[in-house]
């Protein structure tokens, strides 16, 4: 690649190339190639002045130009690296570079002679005489290319040269417009839902597991993928063994069997066991080919009031038509009833109302919400009946031990050490508790222990010089495990019950040898959240928690919500929710956890927290920030704004473009007129539906 250093300064250099020597999406490869590079931080380009902005660092100036001289044909002109390029790393030409030579290309063409001025306007409306002549093949006679190719071929084969070439050249100006404010539509929100700071558990050449952001991933990383977790980059499993539900990537229902050779995809998720991933393709290129993926996705999950412009759209055309035809039947006035045809509803209102729901789900994202489709946050604002998990969702997803009783002799030390050998395997709110306890009494707790299994919903499991170890719930502990419950552990955990905090029995062997008490603070956003939620007009409040009737009542009763159920597992949260949809209520599920899954799948809403598991976060329609429940009115009144937004943009729609038919019926404007208005009128309410919407 051949290039000239236009500037540079320590960790930054500026190079120039002649512009005409790349495509946009050869720019694109270079970018992606450049920043792959070890030391870059950093590439911006600009294929219209040919300029490259690189920042670097921990390498030299000469290194980063090594990069861009190895760049020739080999790679310019590799047909599946060029195909391979994300839609946001190809840079786009300036709006004003566009039009500023489209209106020099359409002037500079009338100071040519009639018969080539006239064979070139042929030429420049023959795409849009092919687009009618397809829709109507394809049964599609009323629709917008349809309306132009009728309009533009009678103004060509009448002799009315001028007006077909006015015409033809505003409605090339006009779709310019819209293609950049729909791609600035799909950037903004693109570039609001661009986070790469997720950390995944990278395995060293020493063994040791340490945490690293997702967007720093390398070849031959090695990743740790525990149960529950989603797969961060493409690669091959290096050890282990685990089930992987890939229906996000091939459509399979069922978890497939990943082993030591297996290859796996990124975005898919670990069901149960453990692997290793030894990663091939990672970081950044994954994240936004799933950002991508999902903002194509949310288009086909359009709101209902999209649906509905776009419905009304298309049954508007045919009275183009037929008011074109009446007019002209009843006038004989060709230029009457050719502005008719100039001006219709449908381009309009089917560009509004994508911009409007991409606009609504930028602005969900930039406070911190991920919405996976329009129909969700159109959906949202009709929620009754909200079903709330305590744990991580009411409460604070750093819960801390308020007390530790060991038992059969042990200390409390020895208690907390063991048990916390087994949770720092797990992601759960009440497993970071018992580990971040251990922390601050600066208990080493070194890995003597074997596998360690999760039982769902139940606790975890382990062994130690042949004997079992348990901690979990008091349903795994006495029955699924049968340990003996003391007249000693019954007297602490009747006490304990009075707090309302949350219990961890552990085991060991055959008794019971501790027990964790856990105070779960409630979020301070909470009690805010659910009253503005009640003011807002939600009838239902629930909250539905695996904890003990104690507990929940507490929490219930400082987060203001009267009705509660404790001690539910999955399928019984799963059949709460369906019970509340058969009784036409519609129901969204809030939870973090993986237990919550099931249940978020089930309600019309799936909402989880900003620090849900995996699963619960691939489930979820909608992801919630961090700072948790304070954002679910804002998204309420964004999902009411963007229904309120699209009607008024429709009805703007009909109005501006009624008034202009009626001008061009009343010889008040021209049929170029009436596409240069309809044309701007067009733009302008598209560029309103950009307007921060919450």
């Amino acid at each position: 690649m051949d290039f000239k250093i236009a500037h540079s300064l320590p960790g930054r250099v500026r190079i120039r190339y002649d512009r005409h020597s790349l495509t946009p999406v050869q720019a694109g490869l270079v970018k992606s190639l450049v920043e792959e590079q070890m030391g870059i931080t950093s590439v911006e380009i600009n294929p219209t002045t040919g300029s490259v902005l690189i920042h670097y660092v921990g390498v030299s100036e000469e290194t980063v130009l090594a990069y861009f001289r190895l760049l020739d044909h080999r790679y310019l002109e590799n047909q599946e690296l060029l195909d391979s390029v994300n839609p946001l790393d190809i840079p786009q030409p300036s709006l004003f570079s566009i039009l500023s030579e489209m209106v020099v290309r359409h002037y500079i063409k009338k100071l040519l002679p009639f018969p080539i001025r006239k064979a070139l306007q042929l030429i420049n409306i023959a795409p849009r005489l092919y687009n009618g002549a397809k829709s109507i093949i394809g049964g599609k006679i009323f629709c917008a290319d349809v309306l132009d190719a009728t309009a533009l071929g009678f103004s060509y084969f009448s002799g009315d040269i001028k007006t077909a070439g006015s015409v033809s050249f505003l409605l090339s100006i006009g779709e310019v417009l819209e293609d950049y404010i729909k791609r600035k539509s799909y950037d903004n929100l693109a570039h609001s839902l661009l986070n790469t700071e997720e950390v995944v558990n990278v395995l060293t050449d020493s063994g040791q597991e340490i945490q690293v952001q997702t967007k720093n991933l390398k070849q031959g990383d090695r990743v740790i993928c525990r149960i529950g977790g989603v797969i961060p980059a493409d690669g091959t499993v290096v050890s282990g063994l685990a089930m992987v539900n890939q229906s996000s990537m091939t459509g399979e229902p069922l978890a497939v069997e990943k082993k030591e050779g297996s290859g796996v995809f990124a975005s898919t998720i670990v069901e149960d066991g453990e692997i290793v991933v030894s990663v091939k393709s990672a970081g950044k290129e994954t994240r936004i080919n799933q950002i991508v993926s999902l903002i194509d996705n949310s288009q086909a999950l359009k709101a209902a009031s999209q649906v509905n412009a776009e419905r009304i759209a298309n049954h508007l055309v045919k009275y183009n038509f037929l008011l074109a035809a009446a007019t002209y039947f009843a006038t004989g006035n060709f230029t009457k009833a050719m502005s008719t045809l100039l001006v219709d509803y449908s381009c309009a209102m089917k560009l509004s109302a994508p911009i409007c729901v991409l606009s609504a789900m930028r602005d969900s994202a930039q406070n911190g919400i991920i919405v996976k489709g329009g129909k969700f946050l159109e959906l949202i604002s009709e929620v009754d009946t909200f079903v709330f998990d305590k744990t991580g969702t009411l409460t604070e997803a750093t819960p801390k031990v308020s007390r530790i009783i060991p038992l059969g002799g042990r200390n409390e030390n020895e208690v907390l050490k063991m048990a916390a050998c087994l949770e720092e395997h797990f992601p759960h709110s009440l497993a970071r508790a018992v580990v971040l306890e251990a922390q601050n009494r600066n208990l080493i707790h070194e890995e003597e222990h074997t596998k360690v299994e999760y039982v769902l919903a139940h606790g975890v499991a382990s062994s130690i010089n042949g004997k079992k170890l348990r901690i979990g719930s008091a349903h795994f502990i006495f029955d699924d495990e049968k340990i003996p419950l003391t007249d000693e552990a019954q007297h602490y955990i009747d006490e304990l019950g009075e707090t309302g905090d949350s219990i961890l029995y552990f085991s060991e062997g055959e008794e019971l040898a501790g027990l964790i008490a856990i105070k779960d603070f409630i979020r301070q956003d909470s009690v805010e959240a659910i009253k503005l939620l009640k003011q807002a007009g939600v009838k239902n409040i629930v909250m539905i928690t695996g904890d003990g009737e104690k507990t929940a009542q507490a929490v219930a009763r400082e987060a203001g919500i009267t009705e509660f159920y404790a001690q539910t597992l999955p399928d019984q949260k799963v059949a709460y929710v369906k019970q509340m949809k058969s009784e036409g209520r519609t129901v969204a599920m809030v939870g973090d956890g993986i237990n919550d899954a099931p249940a978020l799948s089930a309600a019309d809403i799936g909402i989880a927290m900003g620090k849900a598991s995996s699963i619960a976060g691939q489930t979820a329609d909608i992801m919630l920030p961090d700072d948790g429940l304070s954002s679910l009115p804002k998204l309420m009144k964004i999902g009411r704004n963007l229904k309120r937004r699209i009607k008024g943009n429709n009805d703007a729609i009909i109005g501006v473009n009624s008034m202009l038919i009626l001008g061009g019926l009343a010889n008040i404007i021209s049929p170029s007129l009436a596409a240069l208005l309809h044309n701007a009128s067009t733009v302008a309410i598209s560029m309103s539906a950009m307007r921060r919407i919450d």
